[in-house]
């Protein structure tokens, strides 16, 4: 079994599932998830997670992610993007450059958003695109979202090409609606493109076709980032002999039971600061935090094995 984390560029027409369903086909193991979800008709990155490192799928949807997409003045889709049923159309011809622009860029910072009904979010227990296929609307509560940085990298009204890097959660074609609705034309998403997520960035990513090449080449491995790796300002700490097997179940550490790889790095190593523990063979264990208040350490995330796999 593979573990680790392959950045596969995920192509239109294919949703997040139907990218780990079919690397289930391609690898021959079934321990795969994804690391946040992506339109059919979205395209670019999106790490998926192999074996053991299915533990990191939580941590990595929470990384700052970023796009490219084109929004389209205008128009207002019930899906909040090109695919969806048009609900009204609007003329743009009155709208400025300046005007779009001071529109779009308001939107930098934080931002109440709230979920269209064609997404994942849940209410009562349902889906909300569920919900949407059966005609229904419901009421759904605004989320706070992080706009980290836009900027508009080419203008041809209606149409404006945007770069955006937000938060975990945000929904792009919402944003494109949100700034269609401030400039009372009403606006959707043409297309969007990830170009990262998290560390993961498009140039390194991988399309089918060439993990298949890969994988019948016998270097696929090569692309495939281990588990470590993925928390390169972790420090690395090892574990004394005789705590080993406490740590390998997960117990608490005291201070004295790991050391640092880097000893400079113990004295910058605050409260709650996440670790990397290996045993003394080099093997990672997981992933645990200090506790400047007794000095211990304790778990985050556990990798080592329960089995031989």
């Amino acid at each position: 079994m593979i573990h680790g984390i392959l950045n596969v560029y995920k192509e239109k027409g294919y949703t997040s599932h139907d990218v780990v369903a079919k690397l289930r086909g391609i690898l021959g193991q079934k321990k795969i998830g994804h690391t946040g979800t992506l339109d059919p008709d979205a395209e670019g990155v999106l790490p998926v997670c192999l074996g053991r490192a299915t533990k990191l799928c939580d941590l990595l949807t929470e990384k700052e992610k970023t796009y490219e997409a084109v929004l389209l003045l205008g128009k207002t889709t019930d899906t909040q993007d090109i695919s969806g049923e048009v609900l009204a159309q609007q003329d743009t011809g009155y709208l400025t450059e300046e005007v779009v622009r001071e529109a779009v860029l308001s939107f930098l910072g934080e931002y109440e958003q709230i979920p269209p009904m064609y997404s994942a979010v849940k209410v009562g227990g349902k889906k909300l695109y569920e919900l949407a296929r059966e005609g229904k609307t419901v009421e759904r509560k605004p989320r706070k979202v992080i706009i980290c940085k836009m900027q508009i990298l080419e203008m041809a009204l209606p149409r404006v090409k945007m770069e955006v890097t937000c938060s975990k959660g945000t929904y792009i074609r919402t944003l494109c609606h949100d700034i269609g609705e401030k400039l009372g034309c009403g606006g959707c998403m043409e297309s969007l493109l990830r170009t990262r997520s998290g560390m993961f960035q498009m140039e390194n990513s991988l399309k089918f076709d060439e993990i298949i090449r890969r994988k019948e080449e016998g270097c696929l491995l090569s692309e495939v980032l281990p588990v470590d790796q993925v928390f390169p300002d972790a420090p690395r700490v090892s574990v004394e002999a005789e705590w080993e097997m406490t740590a390998r179940n997960g117990g608490w550490l005291k201070g004295s039971a790991v050391s640092f790889e880097n000893p400079g790095e113990m004295e910058r190593t605050g409260d709650r600061q996440r670790v990397r523990l290996y045993d003394k063979d080099g093997h990672f264990i997981a992933l645990y935090r200090r506790q400047e208040e007794d000095d211990s350490y304790r778990i985050e995330k556990m990798f080592f094995p329960e089995r031989e796999e």
